[in-house]
Order: structure tokens, then sequence, then C-alpha cells
């Protein structure tokens, strides 16, 4: 609701701008259309210079720039003078009142932030965080590692595949292992390339040479790359066209990335990235929170658990989380997930209550079993 607040409040200055701006361009117009004649009849010998400059005079006059300006000028500004006021209202600005007082280890936190320089192929920019921190010296060993992944992205921006295929022929025991056939997807495309330069000879032989050990797996597609070679000469208005598009190159690109982080035993995004994104997202409840607790700051940062539930994407939820059904709290260390002889789970504290310490057995709440708490077992997912 606040974001659609907030785009609302945006596309009505927007609207303003650009009624400002076309009322600009049709006075600018004008301007140009009676200077225009006025140099033409001053070219002609039949006209009296000062009897035209007086005549644009008089029409400028006319047209009055300005005043038409004016309207549309000012509904601008006031959209303008409006929209920080709406920004204030919808945006919080002061988001240090959700902060907790938590310590860190600051090595960590510096190797987290250089990693993820390096990551995003922002080599200088790692170098010189290192340097001035003076610290996180184990990400250095990271920088190696991605520097040879962005050779290799590098390289397939000029179309070069060498250096793919080679790191995918090194490792291709273990993308095997993951499932991927990143290598068979590189021999595609060079095999495209190939036959794109006419060349249909060199790719029949590209083919027989890289292609023999995916046949078991890929017949179908290593088929239609075969069939490409009966329009070598016009491939691009064949039914092959679709395999010449730049995207393909993107998506093996994107796969190379994958694995490359997949081997090295790291995510494909950045956990810096993913941090602040869930972030990003569970930062609303938490400020509405704060601003509900407003003077138990102090309440606040003695918290072991979130007061509120923060809702995240499914791509933020890396681990099973599990509810109470009775008590309708998330469970934790200190008050773990319990499975019950009827196959049934409650957190250990709902289990204490209604057995009163274990001292009686109680019944399920989802079913009629008696339940004998001394029988209990603590889950794990």
């Amino acid at each position: 609701m606040e974001l659609n607040s907030l785009k609302d409040a945006f596309d009505r200055v927007a609207k303003k701008q650009k009624l400002s701006f076309s009322k600009t361009q049709e006075v600018l117009d004008q301007i140009v259309q009676e200077i225009e004649k006025a140099i033409e009849m001053m070219q002609s010998t039949t006209f009296d210079y000062k009897s035209v400059l007086a005549e644009l005079k008089k029409k400028l006059h006319e047209i009055a720039p300005l005043s038409q300006l004016e309207g549309t000028q000012k509904e601008l500004n006031i959209a303008l003078s409006k929209h920080p006021k709406a920004l204030e209202k919808i945006l919080n600005p002061d988001i240090s009142k959700a902060y907790r007082n938590i310590e860190f280890d600051s090595n960590t936190v510096n190797q987290i932030i250089a990693s993820h320089f390096y990551r995003q192929g922002l080599f200088d920019v790692g170098d010189c965080f290192i340097s001035e921190t003076g610290e996180a010296e184990a990400a250095v060993a990271m920088r190696s590692l991605f520097q040879e992944m962005y050779q290799m992205l590098e390289a397939m921006k000029s179309r070069n595949l060498e250096p793919a295929l080679k790191w995918a022929a090194v490792n291709s025991d273990k993308l095997k292992e993951n499932g991927s056939d990143l290598q068979l997807k590189l021999h595609h495309l060079q095999f495209v390339k190939i036959l794109q330069k006419g060349s249909r000879d060199e790719a029949l032989k590209y083919a027989r040479t890289n292609f023999a050990p995916f046949a078991a797996n890929h017949m179908a597609e290593i088929q239609k790359l075969m069939g490409c070679l009966l329009y070598s000469d016009r491939l691009q208005d064949s039914p092959y066209a679709h395999l010449l598009s730049p995207t393909n190159w993107d998506v093996v690109a994107e796969e190379l990335t994958r694995q490359f982080c997949n081997l090295l035993g790291q995510s494909y995004e950045s956990p810096l990235s993913v941090t602040i994104a869930a972030g990003v997202q569970g930062l609303p409840p938490l400020l509405k929170f704060m601003t509900v607790m407003a003077g138990k700051k102090q309440e606040w940062q003695s918290m072991k658990q979130s007061p509120v539930p923060v809702e995240l994407d499914k791509e933020f939820q890396f681990h099973s989380i599990f509810v109470c059904p009775v008590s309708k709290e998330q469970s934790t260390d200190d008050n773990p997930p319990m499975l019950m002889s009827c196959g049934h789970v409650l957190c250990k504290q709902s289990i204490n209550k209604m057995s009163k310490n274990s001292s009686k057995s109680f019944k399920c709440p989802y079913c009629p079993s008696d339940i004998d708490a001394t029988q209990c077992r603590q889950l794990n997912f």
C-alpha cells in the first residue's frame, strides 16, 4: 500500500513535468516559426528589414511566451514542493529505531564486504578496501578465484569460449556430479559460432570430436545441431535461427557463474546483497513496532526473539521454521519442536504446560491420543 502511494505521488509529479515540457516545446516551436518567417522575409529584397523586425517583435509580444509558460511551470513547482513531504510521510527517514546493539566481529564483516567486491568483479575497489582496513586477508584468496571467473566472462563477451571450455574440461567430473550440462552448452555455442562463419566441414569435425561424450543423454539436442549443417550458408533464415540469439550467450554465462560459485562452495548471490535485500523487506514491520514501542528502547534491546512476524519472500527462506500450533510461537534453541508418540509436533514449552512439567499425561490437541511427555523426542529439521 505504501509503495503504491509512493508511486502515485511520483506519477503526479511526472505528469506535471510532461505537461510543462510539452507546453514549453509548443511555445518554442511558435517562436522558431516566427523567427524563420522573419529571416525568409529579410532575405527577400522586396521587404525592409526594419519593418520585418518590427512585425517579429509584435508577433513575439502576441505569443507572450512567459505568460503561456507561467501556469504549467507553477503547477510543476507546487507538485515538486509537495513531493518531499509525501516521501517523508511514506518513507521513515530514521531507520535507526530498529537497530539493535549487537557485537560484530569487524574482521569477519570486512571479509564479507571485500569478498562482495571481488565476486562483483570490482577488484580495484576490493583491493582499496583491504588496504584501508588493514584486515580481511582471508578475502584475498577469493580475489584470484573470482578473477579467473571474470576473465572467462570477459572473454565470452568477445565471443571467445576457449578459457571457459578449458575450465569446464578440467572440472568436467564435478560438473557431472552437480547434474550440470555446462560443458555441452559451451560446445553448443562454439559449434554454432564455427558454423556461422560458413565453415561447414570444420563444424562437422568439431561436432564429431566434442559431442560424442554427451550422446547418451543429449542425443535429441545433438541431432538438432546436426540439422543446422543443412543451412550452413543461410542459418539466419533457417528453422534454427534462434540459435544465433545473443541471449543464448547470456544464459550460458549465467550458468558458468552459478557453477563456478558452486564448485567454490559459494552461493550464486552475494551474501551481502542477500542480507541487505532481506533487511529491506524486514525493516518496515520493525519500524512500525518501534513506533508503537516508543520509549521502550531498552526492552527492545534485551529481546532474544523478534516480537513481530517478519514475512520474507521465498528466496530468503533457507531453512525450515516450525511454529507451535498451540502457542503460535516459532521454535528456538530453548523451546525446540518435540515429536509426540502420535506423530504430531508441539514446542517443548507447550508440552510442559499441558503435562504440568511431565507430571501427568495429556491429550494431543489434534487427535485423541494420550501423550506421555517423557516419551516425546526433540525434532531437528
